[in-house]
């Protein structure tokens, strides 16, 4: 079965990162580093009462780290295996250009 993160910037600049390899973590390390990323970048939240999801911020790290952070390997696959244990999805999907995820 294919089991891949795909962030996509715009129609020319996408990164796929196959999640086969990526070291596995677990859902409480996932989230603590999906927190630490979203202060770190000072992202903001998606939903106006201030909820942030998971989801929600594994789209707003993405945003925020843009297509340089994805070329930092080391960091592209800390993300991935971050995004693949807080959402426990093996697909992923996430369109940067209208904040929308989808699996």
């Amino acid at each position: 079965m294919q089991s891949e993160l795909k962030v996509k910037f715009n129609a020319r600049d996408e990164f796929v990162l196959p999640l086969e390899h990526v070291p596995q973590m677990d859902s409480h390390a996932a989230r603590q580093w999906l927190d630490g990323e979203f202060t770190r970048m000072e992202c903001e939240p998606i939903r106006g009462s201030g909820k942030v999801l998971n989801a929600d911020k594994v789209v707003r790290v993405a945003q925020a780290a843009g297509v340089s952070g994805f070329a930092n390997a080391e960091w592209a696959q800390a993300f991935a295996s971050a995004a693949r244990a807080a959402l426990a999805k093996d697909v992923i999907v996430i369109d940067t250009e209208n904040t929308a995820i989808s699996f």
